[in-house]
């Protein structure tokens, strides 16, 4: 299958959807007839302004129809149960906005094989406390984490398993003192990544993440990691993740030591 053909394998085209921060690469374009609403953090001018000189395709950038500020996505569109499928968001958010047989398809990086290889996996510990205190931007010590550990290799901020080129560092310390003082300051959303999984320490963690009572979605399509990303869509009739916990922790060790 192609990645579109993975993202999209549980998605109704008929119906009307939901893409949340494509920037410059939409899964379900308005152009191949998705009847899709896009949220973002900028409107498409600035995405375009953004993504100048990376040597991306400017025109795939859509109109954006919702700018995110830290509002919930049922506040900012004003709708709930409206969504038949939801691509790339926080799950409780997109959980709301979604119709009762709603599905939420995600990409998720594999932090293996991109530039957070230096980061450390997101432990539910964060997760957690991010949700009760109500984080709505990154905080000073995600930039810091982010900044100075991100990296290329082989001049590329993605790759594969068979990559075996020399690493680079992307940004100083200096960068990361500016971030963190924007951030401190102006309460400045900047965007970072903030988690970073390997794919069975993400599917564990959606796990208990219903476990514990938080969300209530559960997996109910995975697809393995092809070049730098996994693929796991989420639904309230989803089966959940089956591994045993002991077996998932340990192929979490294994996954992380290749």
């Amino acid at each position: 299958m192609t990645r579109e053909e993975k993202i999209l394998s549980k998605v109704n085209k008929e119906k009307p959807g939901v893409e949340i921060g494509p920037s410059h690469a939409p899964v379900a374009p308005r152009r191949a007839g998705y009847k899709v609403h896009i949220i973002d953090h900028m409107n498409r001018e600035a995405l375009k302004q953004k993504y100048t000189g990376h040597g991306v395709n400017l025109d795939n950038i859509e109109e954006v129809d919702y700018i995110w500020n830290g509002q919930s996505y049922a506040a900012l569109t004003g709708k709930k149960k409206y969504y038949s499928w939801a691509m790339i968001g926080f799950i409780n958010q997109c959980e709301d906005i979604l119709t009762d047989d709603g599905v939420l398809s995600l990409v998720v990086p594999d932090i293996r094989y991109h530039f957070d290889y230096f980061r450390p996996i997101t432990g539910i510990s964060k997760v957690i406390d991010a949700y009760y205190n109500k984080h709505i931007i990154h905080s000073a010590g995600t930039a810091a984490e982010y900044l100075m550990n991100v990296s290329t290799r082989g001049g590329q901020i993605g790759w594969d398993e068979t990559t075996r080129k020399e690493f680079a560092l992307l940004h100083s310390v200096s960068d990361a003192v500016d971030n963190m003082q924007r951030i401190i300051k102006n309460k400045e959303y900047i965007d970072f990544h903030s988690w970073s999984f390997t794919p069975t320490s993400f599917r564990l963690m959606m796990r208990d993440l219903c476990d514990l009572g938080f969300i209530s979605l559960k997996e109910s399509c995975y697809y393995p990691t092809t070049g730098c990303e996994f693929y796991i869509t989420l639904a309230r009739n989803g089966n959940g993740f089956m591994e045993q916990r002991l077996d998932a922790l340990k192929t979490i060790k294994a996954e992380l030591s290749l």
